[in-house]
């Protein structure tokens, strides 16, 4: 099996769809020798903010000399781009071979469980000193969760995402998130759900709540940009401050210096761009308070578009002003929103777009909606690398 194949496989129509559970991808991992039950993990839960408290445990960690496993989602362009050791993406070969050994395990598994395996397998072999891993839906029965104990939880901010799946309300959220909480292994969190504090107590868990309070020349240090970002960067350094506490100051800030994490509220001068990720309310919302804040004089012009399990009408709402140059993009995905559906929903003039000659800097431009919108723009890929 080529990577093209891998690819194909992961991507068939029985594999890709979201079927919570642990039973399958458990009964796979005791065929291929349980790898996950050898290594570290410091596991990472939360509707927004999960991607850059990876990013930024995983540059401080390296900067610190350990040898680092990173697991997110979802990725933009290729799937190697979920999982990486040292910052460096698994080789395209050595996915296909791990694609070709959980095929011939001949149980059924969905994508993310797939990907999953594939990471455990990838940082076992690799030897690395800790995993940052990071779940893919909710928590309690996301493949992540297969793993037995970490040396930390950390939950992120907490909104509704997902509510068709994880609840419609943000307690039975946090009820869900609270599911990678481990017994005796502490948990640190900027939410104070009762849910998050009960499901602590009965693990006999640590539980750190964390207020949004960083020192300035940590702010200052810090690669990633936006008032969000003081939220996650508290829970980070709180999380060093248990489980590393033997890592300077000094190191701390060189790896925030080298923080990366594309598509979150970067900057691309050479184009006036803006490229961010965020894809619901809560994420936009952070998106527009930013770009008031950072570009307060500036005209807009923004290409957007959003899958339809998002609550597109309200991110349209929040991020939208008189004004503002609008394009509308429907992108090849399934369960992308159509051009009709966003532009019956915005109050302004919207425009189809169509391609990446829309963008010139005399306004800022802002692409933002959604990763899958992003990674079908081919265009932006070589301007990010």
């Amino acid at each position: 099996m080529n990577y093209k194949e891998s690819i194909e496989f992961i991507t068939s129509k029985e594999n890709f769809h979201i079927n919570l559970g642990l039973e399958r991808i458990s009964e796979a991992l005791s065929r291929l020798g349980n790898p996950q039950d050898k290594l570290r993990y410091i596991h990472v839960a939360g509707t927004n903010g999960k991607g850059s408290v990876c990013a930024m445990l995983n540059s401080i960690l390296i900067e610190a000399g350990y040898k680092v496993g990173l697991y997110t989602s979802p990725h933009i362009w290729e799937y190697t781009e979920r999982i990486k050791v040292n910052g460096y993406e698994i080789p395209q070969d050595k996915f296909a071979y791990y694609v070709q050994k959980i095929a011939e395990t001949q149980i059924h598994l969905t994508e993310f469980e797939i990907l999953t395996i594939i990471a455990f397998l990838h940082f076992f072999e690799q030897k690395t000193d800790v995993v940052i891993l990071e779940t893919g839906l909710g928590g309690r029965l996301d493949a992540t969760n297969v793993i037995k104990n970490n040396l930390c939880s950390i939950i992120t901010h907490i909104d509704l995402d997902h509510t068709d799946i994880l609840g419609n309300t943000k307690e039975k959220i946090a009820k869900e998130k609270a599911g990678i909480i481990k017994h005796g292994c502490p948990v640190i969190t900027s939410m104070g759900y009762e849910v998050i504090r009960d499901k602590a107590e009965k693990e006999d868990s640590m539980f750190i709540l964390v207020s949004p309070f960083v020192q300035q020349n940590y702010t200052n240090a810090l690669a990633l940009k936006g008032e969000h970002q003081i939220e996650n960067l508290a829970l980070v350094l709180t999380a060093l401050q248990y489980i590393y506490p033997k890592i300077s100051q000094s190191i701390i800030i060189s790896g925030l210096q080298k923080v990366k994490n594309p598509c979150r509220f970067e900057y691309i001068n050479s184009k006036n761009l803006i490229i961010d990720a965020s894809h619901n309310p809560n994420g936009i919302a952070a998106l527009a308070e930013n770009l008031d804040k950072y570009f307060p004089n500036q005209k807009r012009r923004f290409v957007f578009g959003c899958l339809k399990t998002k609550d597109y009408k309200k991110m349209i709402k929040i991020l939208f002003r008189q004004g503002d140059e609008i394009y509308f993009n429907e992108f090849n995905y399934p369960k992308a929103c159509s051009y009709i559906e966003l532009a019956s929903s915005c109050p302004y003039d919207a425009k189809k777009y169509t391609d990446f000659s829309v963008f010139t800097p005399d306004k800022l431009n802002i692409v933002c909606g959604s990763f899958y919108m992003i990674g079908s723009m081919g265009e932006l890929k070589n301007i990010i690398h």
